[in-house]
């Protein structure tokens, strides 16, 4: 994907009238730390256009980013951030719910886990909820670049195990420095957006 035109066009809060949009949505759901706002900028080849925060559990909105007017790549809020209230993380909660279950454009979530560490109890919760809302979850393993290359396949599988993927389900290892795992992941989107009926 060669990108020409990438904006931040819609952010929705908890008591927002979620947009109707006309183009395909991925969305990216993630830990509040792991590197979310950075797949994005690397997706659309920016810097900062997605805001990345020292201060995990920054971004408390849903966000659509509007790419060659022809896909948005949807950032959903971080979860399992201790310091944000059970309130807020419930309210959190229920607005990804009403999204994930009134986008008619919504293709395909995207989890994000770090490839480091077993994924954490928020981890599989995430996935198991985004499970029950009817997608099938493809994971994007992120930090790539800060485990030795003969480590990978070890914490792919850790991975895999930790949130029991079927075996036919997709993971793409990912680094936000090398860029690895970018082309893979816009592949996969463009396989999905020509699969739409004319």
């Amino acid at each position: 994907m060669i990108i020409k035109t990438a904006e931040l066009e819609t952010v929705c809060g908890i008591t927002s009238i979620l947009p109707v949009n006309f183009h395909p949505e991925f969305a990216f759901a993630g830990k509040s730390n792991v590197g979310k706002s950075s797949l994005i900028n690397g997706l659309m080849n920016r810097k900062s256009l997605a805001r990345t925060s020292s201060q995990p559990g920054k971004t408390q909105t849903i966000n659509f980013y509007h790419v060659n007017n022809e896909v948005y790549l949807v950032d959903l809020p971080g979860y399992g951030y201790a310091k944000v209230s059970v309130e807020a993380k419930e309210k959190w909660g229920k607005m990804i719910e009403r999204y994930l279950k009134k986008s008619k454009m919504l293709k395909a979530v995207f989890l994000l886990v770090d490839i480091r560490h077993e994924p954490s109890k928020n981890d599989k919760t995430m996935y198991d909820w985004v499970v029950y809302n009817g997608f099938r979850p493809i994971v994007i393993a992120t930090k790539l670049d800060k485990i030795n290359r003969s480590q990978v396949q070890k914490h792919i599988k850790m991975v895999k195990t930790g949130l029991g993927m079927k075996q036919d389900d997709i993971l793409i290892p990912f680094s936000a420095q090398t860029k690895q795992g970018r082309e893979e992941i816009w592949d996969l989107m463009e396989r999905m957006m020509a699969e739409e009926p004319a």
